[in-house]
């Protein structure tokens, strides 16, 4: 059950950061150079990456470093998963092979067996 509500947080935690980081991008640059959205999306982004920083504490392992370390591999895939839906960008087979060593990393970090 803790897996489940660690993989959610990640997830919760993706969706803000990467959200935030293009509401920012969109609020300055657009979907055309030199057209940004304004102020009312980059103050969105800034919110939502705010409250990416504070879910990420929320997680059931208390190792700030593991912790980002293996939410960089959840950003890699996140990222790619961001720009397919938002951004029509279509990965080729290499950045889907990066992505899934990436999350095969995460799950090393965070899920293997401990002597805990």
């Amino acid at each position: 059950m803790l897996n489940l509500r660690s993989i959610a947080l990640f997830v919760l935690a993706a969706l803000l950061e990467i959200g935030g980081a293009w509401l920012v991008w969109q609020g300055v640059r657009g979907s055309v150079p030199g057209h940004g959205r304004g102020w009312v999306w980059i103050g969105a982004g800034i919110a939502a990456l705010g409250a990416y920083g504070f879910v990420a504490t929320l997680q059931p392992d208390a190792h700030f470093g593991r912790i980002l370390a293996a939410y960089g591999g959840v950003f890699v895939a996140g990222s790619l998963a961001w720009g397919m839906v938002a951004d029509g960008y279509r990965p080729d087979r290499y950045d889907v092979i990066g992505a899934l060593v990436c999350l095969a990393g995460v799950a090393v970090i965070m899920y293997a067996p401990r002597g805990r």
